[in-house]
């Protein structure tokens, strides 16, 4: 349909107005929003991705993108929730306790959004506590954590181990990232995953979810 090409191609040049109008038009044109989602969006999402991961866009230009989705995931929710579309999953992320840095963890969650997936963000400087209170109270399939800096990575092992303390990571998986995080520190604390960029982390939540498309890890 060529409405659902010109959100999917206009998406990938960033053009948040026109990514925006479209939706509104492809809503107008009774098109379901599962279909806009799915054929328009999120189509256009994993070329950006695919693109991210072999270094043809770069952050800048991913960011440009990330505000058009968002632009248009405003207007179709409230749809996508009328219509009772599942999400493929629910997903609670967070930059943790002593680190204020989020603009990888924002377009994680962007990336995710555009994937179908339900985000709940925490913010920056979570504590373990409240990451326990969050996933008691969102029961979320996997969280995210987060941290920039070499000097906060040790408390990505805190609130691992504080989960296991609370009993609730029986019920969640745990992805870790960030620039000085590596798949081998990610195994040292026992998360379950590590991505080593946000188009990376779309696909270990896939794989961790067991969903479709998700490539062999």
């Amino acid at each position: 349909m060529e409405i659902l090409e010109q959100i999917s191609t206009n998406l990938q040049e960033g053009y948040a107005e026109r990514v925006k109008k479209l939706t509104v038009e492809a809503l107008e044109a009774r098109i379901p929003p599962q279909t806009i989602l799915t054929e328009g969006l999120i189509a256009g999402m994993d070329v950006v991705g695919k693109k991210f991961k072999n270094n043809e866009m770069f952050l800048p230009e991913v960011l440009t993108v990330a505000r058009a989705m968002k632009m248009s995931m405003e207007v179709l929710k409230p749809h996508l929730a009328a219509a009772n579309v599942k999400s493929r999953g629910k997903i609670l992320l967070g930059t943790v306790k002593g680190d204020i840095h989020d603009i990888g963890k924002n377009l994680v969650g962007i990336m995710l959004q555009g994937a179908g997936f339900d985000v709940v963000d925490l913010g920056t400087d979570v504590s373990k506590e409240k990451f326990v209170e969050a996933i008691r109270r969102e029961q979320p399939d996997i969280i995210g954590l987060s941290a920039l800096l070499t000097t906060t990575m040790m408390n990505m092992k805190q609130v691992v181990e504080f989960l296991d303390a609370q009993q609730v990571r029986n019920n969640v998986k745990v992805i870790v990232g960030g620039a000085p995080i590596s798949k081998n520190f990610a195994s040292e604390i026992k998360a379950d995953g590590y991505a080593r960029d946000a188009a990376s982390a779309v696909d270990v939540v896939k794989s961790l979810l067991h969903l479709d498309g998700a490539p062999r890890t």
